[in-house]
């Protein structure tokens, strides 16, 4: 067996099944789960005939690079999004749903031949963090490292807490925004100082932008900006070392589908291609149709943005009454402090004993961090997912907030 699969550690969820094993939900309260970002929203009816549509195609080997309708469609969006020209052939790539090629462009990218003097290539990314990084730094033969959120900041990562020795072995620089599980997302002036450090150090940045079509404000700079966005703003066209991963998942609520894409640095990609080439990653030829429909369409997500702003306007008052939380700038989380008089601030014992007495599941913050500079950022937190519908995301703030009340007594 590969030894570095024992690096691995259990997944989140996981863990909150171990940690809730012996738990039986109070029957007067029907279940509800905030714990999982899974998007409940309908999938839009184009989409869905899109796809039984280009069930006839199923007789054809589907090419890696994708059908070029895709590519395309996928450029036509960066271009009302971002305001952006990319090169179809070059520049996009699609993929099955970003966490796919998350993982894979580790392994793309990094040499573990290099720098053993410091115990092998480096691969920084935030804490809390998406753990897909992790493993996949680690099954590509890197040791990850650590940038702690910084509360004060909006939960916005601390790049300045790494040392410069670590960024002159770092291979691979993972950004999330808006972030999992935080919301924050990362303004020009950061992202000025991580191409200072990448141009220096000679790095890969992958900006995982999975969340970028939700947000709250409205306006021409209410969306969120993106990593090529913020690259052509400081006057780096060929985007060097830089790559952005999106996906149809949350922007049009089809986690099923399996569908995103890859933008960015023409080199990068050529050699992702090559990689995804023998492992056998192309993208179905139905699901590359309905993708082109999805991307093909913007009204479906303003309606999806409307619901998400509708449940956070009425859900965030109800639990800022009892706890630390507040807005995001973005994403579909709430990242909430348990108050230090309920199970001790303990994000373990909150989630558990949330369970047992009012039927809601939450996800711990801890279970979505590492400790690192002598702390867990995610220790003390719980992660809420406003995935369901209004009414019964509204119903689970108003047990949360009766279950702290009657803990606080």
């Amino acid at each position: 067996m590969n030894p570095l699969l024992s690096k691995l550690q259990p997944y989140p969820f996981e863990r909150l099944r171990q940690l809730t094993a012996g738990v039986v939900p109070n029957p007067a309260y029907r279940a509800i789960s905030l714990g999982i970002g899974e998007p409940k929203h309908p999938t839009p009816a184009f989409i869905k005939d899109a796809l039984t549509a280009a069930l006839d195609g199923l007789a054809a080997y589907p090419a890696t690079a994708g059908e070029p309708a895709l590519r395309e469609a996928c450029a036509a969006w960066v271009q009302r999004r971002y305001g952006l020209s990319l090169d179809p052939a070059t520049q996009i790539l699609p993929v099955n749903g970003s966490r796919e090629a998350l993982f894979a462009l580790a392994q793309t990218v990094i040499d573990p031949t290099q720098h053993a003097e410091a115990g092998g290539p480096a691969v920084v990314c935030p804490n809390p963090f998406y753990q897909i990084y992790e493993g996949a730094a680690l099954l590509a033969g890197a040791r990850v490292v650590f940038a702690n959120s910084d509360p004060a900041r909006n939960f916005a990562a601390d790049w300045s807490s790494i040392p410069d020795a670590v960024w002159a072995t770092t291979q691979l620089l993972y950004v999330c925004s808006p972030g999992n599980p935080t919301g924050a997302v990362m303004p020009l002036e950061e992202w000025q100082r991580l191409f200072e450090l990448s141009d220096r150090h000679g790095f890969v940045i992958a900006s995982d932008e999975c969340y970028s079509e939700i947000y709250f404000r409205e306006g021409p700079d209410a969306a969120p900006l993106g990593g090529l966005e913020a690259a052509a703003k400081l006057g780096c066209s060929d985007f060097r070392n830089l790559v952005a991963l999106t996906s149809l998942s949350k922007r049009s609520n089809v986690p099923g589908l399996r569908s995103g894409f890859v933008m960015g640095d023409a080199k990068l990609m050529k050699a992702f291609l090559l990689y995804r080439t023998y492992h056998g990653s192309a993208v179905g030829p139905a699901v590359q149709r309905a993708s082109v429909a999805a991307w093909n369409d913007e009204a479906h997500v303003v309606e999806n943005r409307r619901l998400y702003r509708e449940k956070f306007e009425k859900v965030t008052p109800i639990l800022a009454s009892v706890m630390d939380v507040a807005l995001p700038d973005a994403s579909f989380y709430l990242w909430a402090k348990v108050p230090d008089t309920v199970c001790g601030g303990s994000d373990e014992a909150f989630a558990r004993e949330l369970l047992a007495q009012y039927n809601v599941a939450v996800l711990p913050g801890s279970y979505l961090a590492r400790e690192a500079q002598g702390v867990n950022p995610g220790a003390g937190r719980v992660r809420m997912a406003l995935v369901a519908g209004v009414e019964e995301c509204v119903e689970a703030a108003e047990r949360i907030k009766a279950f702290i009340l009657s803990q606080s007594k």
